[in-house]
């Protein structure tokens, strides 16, 4: 019998075994509840999310805290959310390393999302 391909994020997720799982179900939330016009699916065996363009993933092989990363294909916001780390030229990222990690920073990851399209919405060709 074959394997069955893992299809949605949902179904990954019901077979991930990760420490922070809890966490990465509740960013998943948070994520897609910030703006209608995001759209998950499965990507780099994890979830991640777009929006005409790709948005984020996470890594869910990192193990210590919940790694999401986040694309700019359009250039980079202005950091003022506090949460975004690095200096890659088109992307950064967002670490959590626990649900009160999650929690203190849902509303920057909010607004992170909805910057994120008005940027993409407003360098549409």
């Amino acid at each position: 019998m074959a394997k069955k391909t893992v299809q949605t994020p949902d179904e990954l997720m019901a077979v991930t075994d990760h420490p922070l799982k809890a966490e990465v179900e509740a960013l998943r939330i948070i994520i897609k509840n910030a703006n209608s016009k995001i759209a998950e699916r499965v990507k780099w065996n994890a979830p991640s999310y777009y929006y005409i363009e790709d948005m984020a993933a996470f890594n869910l092989r990192q193990t210590k805290f919940v790694q999401l990363i986040l694309i700019f294909p359009k250039g980079l916001l202005k950091d003022d959310y506090g949460i975004l780390l690095g200096d890659w030229k088109d992307r950064r990222e967002a670490r959590f390393t626990d649900m009160a990690d999650v929690k203190a920073k849902k509303e920057a990851l909010e607004k992170v999302v909805n910057d994120w399209i008005d940027l993409i919405d407003n360098n549409i060709s």
